[in-house]
């Protein structure tokens, strides 16, 4: 019978060294054993960007990126998509199971009653300037939160945990319709405990004057998937700073600051507007082949929203959004000229052998930003409906990463590339660097 280890013979030395293999990885530290000489540090792993290194163990969220599987606690996200909502699946990602009928309902209940924020959060929301970006804002002000629930410090405490997650999952609707607002000029819409989870959040966002104000069912629903997909995504940026942040033992409010200014990069949160804007640069469909021909020549157009670090298949959360867009579009009476730009780039790129071998299918983004574009939110908006739905991901990842014994602050290796020791130069006998005249030469100018 085969053994489960790895047998490392060291060039250098010699020197053979057998090494355990669990769960397919090797541990990073038993390297460390293999060494020149005794004065030797050990050997260590280079990997930037955690291109293949395991960070933790985790039971919430399972990808399969050469099959194009997405699981929420072993659910598939389409079956979540089809038959649950968004609370039912924070309640799975939180609880690791899925809620009974009044498990739910008392779930419902903590969140639907801690909506409200102090009134000193809507002071401090009225301080940014009048052209402040929505995401910006959501972060300050979920970092803010922390000075309001001091308590919340206490992050070992179950009972104490547990509340400042549901405080979270509730508030994040009600901060990120007043940061919209605040960005509109709008007056704040206080939460109404009278509607859903989703349909309390457009409320808060777009009610005018109304005396009743109402959504179409279905548009909540569309939202509501959209936050389905959205909830959890394993061991991505965000949430990779969310355990580095949790790893020394902050309060799940400034964690929560940090995962929502990680996605606020177009890298992360932000990919769903490059779409956008690379359709309207396309324009049409007749512009369509052009485009595509300058994407392989290298020396035109970019494809946004097609390929990912994970899926080398086709997103199945990209399969959802895209049925989902046909409905949004129909029940607000209006195609976006965009969605045939985007189904027929959608086409060609599936049929075309250079995208296809180079495994470049759909994500999630390619359709996301039409469908909000047809809700009439703004682009700047995009990054923060991502951060509602995905703060339960964050903080089941949190919590998970808190109850591991196996972890420890979060505080990666590197390798120096600077000199080695210099000795100290008096003022009087400094010369000005190539480095530092090239960097003041080419610095831009601030302006206000």
């Amino acid at each position: 019978m085969p053994k489960e280890t790895l047998t490392i013979t060291d060039n250098r030395t010699g020197k053979s060294y057998e090494v355990p293999i669990t769960d397919g990885t090797i541990r990073a530290t038993d390297l460390r054993q293999i060494k020149v000489d005794d004065q030797d540090f050990g050997l260590m792993t280079y990997d930037p960007g955690f291109m293949n290194t395991c960070s933790c163990r985790s039971a919430i969220t399972y990808i399969d990126g050469d099959k194009g599987v997405l699981r929420y606690r072993g659910y598939p996200v389409d079956q979540l998509a089809e038959n649950a909502t968004y609370l039912e699946v924070a309640y799975l990602l939180i609880n690791g199971e899925l809620p009974t009928q009044s498990e739910l309902d008392e779930f419902t209940h903590n969140i639907t009653h801690h909506t409200f924020v102090h009134e000193n959060v809507r002071t401090f929301i009225d301080g940014f300037r009048y052209d402040a970006h929505p995401m910006g804002m959501l972060v300050a002000t979920v970092g803010a939160l922390s000075t309001f629930y001091p308590e919340a410090k206490h992050v070992l405490d179950h009972e104490i945990r547990r509340t400042q997650m549901i405080r979270l999952i509730a508030k994040m609707p009600t901060l990120a319709a007043w940061s919209y607002r605040h960005s509109m000029g709008m007056p704040f819409v206080y939460p109404n405990n009278e509607l859903s989870y989703t349909e309390n959040f457009l409320y808060m966002m777009k009610r005018i004057a109304e005396p009743k104000f109402e959504v179409h069912p279905e548009i909540v629903r569309a939202l509501d998937v959209l936050f389905i997909l959205h909830a959890d995504h394993e061991q991505n940026c965000s949430t990779n700073v969310m355990r580095g942040v949790g790893s020394s033992r902050a309060d799940p409010y400034v964690a929560v600051a940090a995962a929502a200014a990680a996605l606020y990069g177009p890298l992360h949160g932000g990919a769903n507007e490059a779409v956008l804007r690379m359709l309207r640069e396309i324009g049409s469909v007749n512009n369509v082949p052009a485009f595509i021909k300058e994407v392989k020549s290298g020396v035109g157009g970019r494809l946004m929203g097609f390929g990912h670090r994970v899926y080398k298949n086709y997103d199945p959360r990209a399969r959802v959004i895209k049925r989902l867009a046909d409905q949004v579009f129909d029940i607000v009476g209006k195609k976006s000229p965009l969605l045939s730009v985007a189904l027929e780039l959608e086409r060609i790129a599936l049929s075309d052998d250079y995208f296809v071998s180079r495994k470049l299918y759909p994500n999630v983004d390619f359709y996301s930003g039409l469908i909000y574009e047809a809700l009439r939110i703004p682009v700047d908006m995009f990054p923060v409906l991502f951060a509602i739905p995905r703060t339960s991901g964050w903080l089941a990842q949190w919590e998970e990463l808190l109850l591991d014994k196996e972890q420890k602050i979060a505080r990666p290796r590197q390798i120096y590339t600077g000199y080695g020791e210099r000795k100290f130069i008096p003022m009087s006998e400094r010369k000005r660097s190539s480095v530092t005249a090239e960097a003041v030469k080419s610095s831009p100018r601030e302006t206000d």
